[in-house]
């Protein structure tokens, strides 16, 4: 029975929002790295969308899970490459920065 709780215990803090996690120092990082194509308020960038043919989401408007996030941050999405100059905890911080944009 322990297990069983222990198990849904870990379950549901690996869904929720990263604790600890730094939003501010998140917005740092993400305007180094993520502005250029996410935008400066999670709109993507308009020129970027249509050189790259891709559709990116709104960081305002859609929902992302943390793991949704660092995934694409640390591994890559379509033709998003992996972002290697963020890495532990300023990954965390991205999720939190990003989470907040959120309307």
């Amino acid at each position: 029975m322990r297990t069983i709780l222990m198990t849904a215990a870990l379950a549901a803090l690996s869904t929720t929002a990263v604790f600890g996690a730094d939003a501010t120092a998140g917005k740092d990082v993400y305007d180094k790295s993520c502005k250029s194509c996410h935008g400066a308020d999670g709109t993507p960038n308009p020129g970027m969308v249509k050189m790259m043919k891709v559709d990116i989401k709104d960081f305002k408007t859609t929902d992302f899970s943390d793991a949704d996030i660092k995934t694409a941050v640390t591994a890559g999405k379509g033709k998003m490459k992996p972002v290697s100059s963020v890495t532990g905890a300023s990954v965390d911080n991205v999720v939190a920065y990003v989470k907040s944009m959120k309307k």
